[in-house]
């Protein structure tokens, strides 16, 4: 999701050190070939860093960089049964040799029985809980329906097996040539059906826009177009709406493949699909893994729908965030989560560079959610939303996961541009440290990689903010090495909203 409560030129150059540590992009037949090569090797695997007998690797992903190394993103089963929390990356040498390995937990994975006597909930599944504590044999059961805002939700409540205690719950919905209402007159990727033509993106990955027209569930109607000129700039056209949301789509995925070397969400070269006019008035977006979609609704007195560029991206990134280290939505992780969508949507807005809706470090500018003009979130200084953290304590975590991730949006605009007063693209901003150091930043490219390196090779399920910041810096390390100024940039930013 993007709402609470309810979430100068391109982003990219490529880093300046070493190409090396960069990501190869894979087709997707290269990325399903490296999968299956890693799959095959996994028993070995396990073996060399030491599982106990009964667990068994499952390969998620593969990313190869340049320089040859291979960071494999595995999930883990024990007895046969998922362990949920036991994600695990390698990361190995051209030659094969094992570098070193990034665990969502260090715990030992073992439990007493895979057998109880309670009887689940229906439709729950048996697992191996292993994100806090000590692994206990556990039910996870998905609650199904809708949150205050009319929000639909995934709510995931882990059961200790035994005794029937509640160990953990996270929501699983993320909030989060046509004339659009916020980006002016934009090419649009569309496709002949007929005598006219579909909303159908063939050329990234068969993106679709629907219609769901007041509804709340299904996919809606696909927009069809006599002419292909689409939308007029207002909300009272229905296409207008699918023209901010389809070319939302189209540059994110257009960033992801030209400055992140990603092809799509899951890096498969399949598009994900958005719905628009979700509900009557709603006032928010999200996206959901169960439909690999992104949804819109049409705001406060459906004339400000949220589909701006950043919030397209913002969505979009919640996926990638999934296909990649899967951070779970609650507490720290969650903030971090959200942070990744609101700097990935960040970096988007610049990317494209459109005159009608220039680049900041300004969430959801333009579509109003307060109804006084005002942004969602601020990136340089969080707390100026009223709710969100400039800076971890350890309280972060018991916010909500839309103001925890205060302080990695914060890191985020520090690390880019550094502390104190400036104007970036007409936007004043003014970035304090909480410990009154003057921070310079490395420009919003090099932090982009570096986040960006950390999610997809670094973070796990469970990575809080001192995770990250391990993370990071080792992104920082194999982009442009240990005794780099980027690296030491890295750092002075953690310290400089308290995270030591």
């Amino acid at each position: 999701m993007v709402v609470v409560s309810v979430q100068a030129g391109s982003a990219g150059a490529a880093p300046d050190r070493a190409a090396g540590a960069t990501a190869l992009p894979l087709s997707a037949s290269q990325r399903a070939t490296a999968i299956k090569e890693a799959q095959a090797g996994a028993a070995s695997v396990a073996a060399e860093i030491k599982l106990g007998g009964k667990e068994k690797l499952v390969v998620r992903d593969v990313i190869k960089d340049a320089d040859g190394t291979v960071h494999t993103r595995y999930e883990r089963t024990y007895d046969g049964l998922p362990v949920l929390g036991g994600d695990l990356v390698t990361h190995a040498r051209k030659d094969g040799s094992l570098k070193g390995v990034t665990k969502a937990t260090d715990a030992k994975i073992s439990v007493a029985s895979t057998t109880v006597a309670a009887t689940a909930k229906s439709g729950a599944r048996k697992v191996i809980w292993a994100a806090t504590g000590k692994p206990a044999l556990a039910y996870e059961n998905v609650v199904r329906g809708t949150q205050a805002d009319g929000t639909p939700s995934e709510r995931h409540v882990i059961t200790d097996a035994t005794s029937g205690k509640e160990l953990y719950s996270y929501e699983a919905i993320d909030t989060g040539s046509g004339t659009s209402q916020y980006s002016g007159t934009v090419p649009l990727g569309t496709t002949a059906s007929g005598s006219g033509y579909n909303l159908t993106d063939g050329s990234r990955g068969g993106h679709n826009t629907y219609d769901l027209n007041g509804g709340t569930s299904g996919t809606g109607t696909l927009f069809t177009d006599a002419d292909d000129v689409w939308g007029n700039g207002l909300a009272t056209s229905r296409q207008t709406a699918a023209v901010d949301a389809h070319y939302g789509a189209a540059t994110t995925w257009d960033f992801y493949k030209n400055e992140l070397g990603r092809n799509g969400i899951a890096g498969d070269g399949k598009a994900a699909y958005s719905r628009v006019h979700y509900g009557n008035a709603y006032v928010n977006a999200f996206w959901s893994d169960s439909c690999f979609c992104m949804t819109y609704g049409d705001g406060s007195g459906n004339l400000k729908p949220l589909t701006s560029l950043d919030v397209a991206g913002h969505e979009m990134s919640h996926g990638l965030t999934a296909s990649t280290a899967g951070l779970k939505y609650s507490r720290e992780s969650g903030g971090l989560n959200e942070a990744t969508s609101d700097i990935l949507g960040t970096a988007v807005e610049f990317y494209a560079n459109n005159s009608s809706d220039s680049g900041d470090y300004l969430i959801g500018e333009k579509i109003d959610i307060r109804g006084n003009g005002t942004p969602l979130r601020y990136m340089d200084k969080p707390s100026k939303d009223g709710a969100s953290a400039d800076y971890w304590s350890k309280t972060v975590g018991r916010l909500d996961v839309h103001y925890s991730s205060g302080p990695a949006n914060h890191f985020f605009y520090l690390l880019s541009e550094g502390s104190g007063a400036k104007t970036v693209n007409g936007v004043s901003y003014n970035s304090p440290t909480s410990n009154g150091s003057t921070v310079t930043g490395i420009g919003r490219a090099k932090a982009v990689q570096i986040w960006y390196k950390a999610l997809a090779t670094y973070m796990t399920s469970s990575t809080d903010y001192a995770g990250a910041r391990i993370a990071t810096l080792q992104a920082a390390t194999d982009l442009y090495g240990a005794g780099s100024a980027e690296y030491a940039a890295v750092a002075a930013t953690w310290s400089g909203i308290n995270v030591n």
